[in-house]
């Protein structure tokens, strides 16, 4: 069997292109980073993509930063594999799409300085996404083309869900740009290895109710693209304490509590601290019954007070390759 991006070798996992998407401030680059960890098994190689220029990569593995096209080696994986980095930059994609096409390399760089490509690109918002999306294709279809640099899975760690739909549909982002001629070819031939069935797209959400709002719209909108939505991830979720039906009792200051050595006023005022901590509890599910509704698969992520270190990176990587089993190379 084999698609538009590339053929399926036996026993692969069913997916080689993930994009992961979440409004800011949901952790979607925790999650792109742990999801190439978990992508990562023995002798598997993955690469992790930055298109947003805030060196997001270097500061979840702990590496320096590093700039241009280098694709950085990140770490190794417990399960054999290695996670590598790539933050593609518009400007630099720009600059080699017009040697590749146009010859322009001298003279690309004498544009550059004189503030054509900035101004280029920023007139042509749909042209920036074509490059950026454009670099993550040629990255994905490498294993296509057998060459010694393959990768066995990208992820892109792409702009937030209030974008995603306009970022991938680049299809429509150079309708008003060309016609004719390589950026449109380049625009079709990315679109069809998006919409392959090899390609998904995983939305991360917490579950309050701004961003779970803006996943329901994420979802909505990229339906005309035809681009696969494959799960929605619920991020740092509140550990459940107790059961729906006492969390309501509780969040009605209806469970009493009496701690040995309090007194009235301090249980009183424990109880009220409880009630606020149900009441946080009961909304997150009441969020989550609301992701439920969009009829796709939601995985869940628990929240760890200590935050992100290495050692939490790769116990959300293993959390995702428990629920997402079938995404993970055996």
């Amino acid at each position: 069997m084999s698609t538009e991006s590339g053929p399926v070798r036996p026993g692969a996992p069913p997916h080689n292109l993930h994009i992961v998407s979440g409004k800011g401030g949901t952790g979607k680059t925790t999650i792109a980073g742990a999801l190439a960890c978990a992508l990562a098994t023995a002798g598997r190689r993955v690469l992790v993509c930055e298109v947003e220029g805030r060196h997001a990569l270097s500061e979840l593995f702990g590496v320096p930063a590093w700039e241009g096209a280098e694709e950085k080696k990140l770490r190794s994986t417990p399960a054999g594999g290695t996670v590598h980095g790539l933050a593609i930059d518009a400007e630099d994609a720009l600059l080699e799409y017009l040697e590749t096409f146009y010859h322009l390399g001298i003279a690309g760089k004498a544009l550059d300085r004189f503030g054509v490509i900035d101004f280029a690109t920023s007139i042509a918002p749909g042209l920036r996404d074509v490059l950026l999306t454009g670099k993550v294709y040629e990255a994905v279809r490498r294993e296509v083309k057998n060459l010694p640099n393959a990768y066995d899975a990208v992820v892109l760690d792409a702009p937030p869900t209030g974008r995603i739909a306009q970022f991938l549909n680049v299809h429509e982002a150079v309708a008003g740009l060309a016609r004719v001629g390589p950026i449109r070819n380049q625009a079709d031939s990315i679109m069809r290895v998006l919409r392959s069935d090899r390609t998904v797209v995983h939305l991360v959400t917490l579950l309050e109710d701004m961003p779970v709002t803006e996943t329901g719209d994420a979802v909505r909108e990229l339906a005309p693209t035809k681009i696969e939505v494959a799960d929605v991830i619920t991020n740092m979720i509140t550990p459940r304490p107790l059961p729906l039906t006492q969390l309501r009792r509780a969040a009605r200051h209806d469970l009493p509590l009496e701690v040995p050595g309090f007194d009235p006023a301090e249980n009183k005022a424990l109880a009220a601290e409880f009630a606020l901590d149900a009441e946080r509890v009961l909304a997150e599910a009441d969020c989550r019954r609301r992701l439920t509704e969009l009829g796709l698969p939601v995985v869940d992520i628990a929240l760890d007070p200590a935050g992100v270190d290495d050692a939490a990176l790769l116990g959300i990587a293993e959390a995702l390759a428990e629920q997402l089993p079938h995404e993970v190379a055996a």
